[in-house]
């Protein structure tokens, strides 16, 4: 069976070298992205693992704390809560609101401007952190809320309207 790598058909691959990486969690890189209000640390990118396809790090935000306003670009984010209770506000004026905590995953689309906050007053929230390219993107908005934030309920096909 062939395998899709990027190297000659003919030559033998060194596994070895270019096969499982393991990054151990505390050396995580912080030279990446920021947004104030949190810290961004990568474990997986093109210049640490060679990725080509997605950045994984994590996210820590300090009790009651929120970042600025921003939005990622053309990428795709997906957050897993670790700790902690994460609160999430978007929309052009930041007016859709929805919470997540331990075991929960948040996906945010591209472009999507919104701010995480740290639901709690006393706990540190700690995320992991993957997008759908190899090198991270905030771009930092000036948004202040302007309306009442709208509480938006997970309803889907599975999940009903309470």
């Amino acid at each position: 069976m062939p395998h899709d790598h990027p190297h000659h058909p003919e030559e033998p691959v060194d596994w070895k070298l270019h096969g499982v990486k393991v990054i151990p969690g505390d050396q995580l890189d912080a030279n990446t992205a920021q947004t104030p209000g949190m810290n961004r640390q990568a474990a997986i990118n093109l210049a640490r693992v060679g990725a080509q396809k997605i950045w994984a790090g994590t996210v820590h935000i300090h009790a009651n704390a929120k970042t600025g306003a921003h939005h990622h670009g053309p990428l795709e984010s997906v957050i897993y809560i670790v700790k902690g209770r994460a609160r999430m506000r978007w929309g052009d004026k930041l007016e859709f609101t929805a919470e997540a905590g331990p075991g929960d995953f948040i996906f945010v689309p591209p472009y999507v401007p919104h701010q995480e906050i740290n639901a709690s007053t006393d706990e540190t929230l700690e995320c992991v952190l993957v997008r759908s390219d190899n090198e991270a993107i905030a771009i930092n908005l000036e948004i202040e809320p302007v309306e009442k934030p709208e509480t938006v309920l997970w309803i889907d096909p599975v999940h009903r309207a309470p």
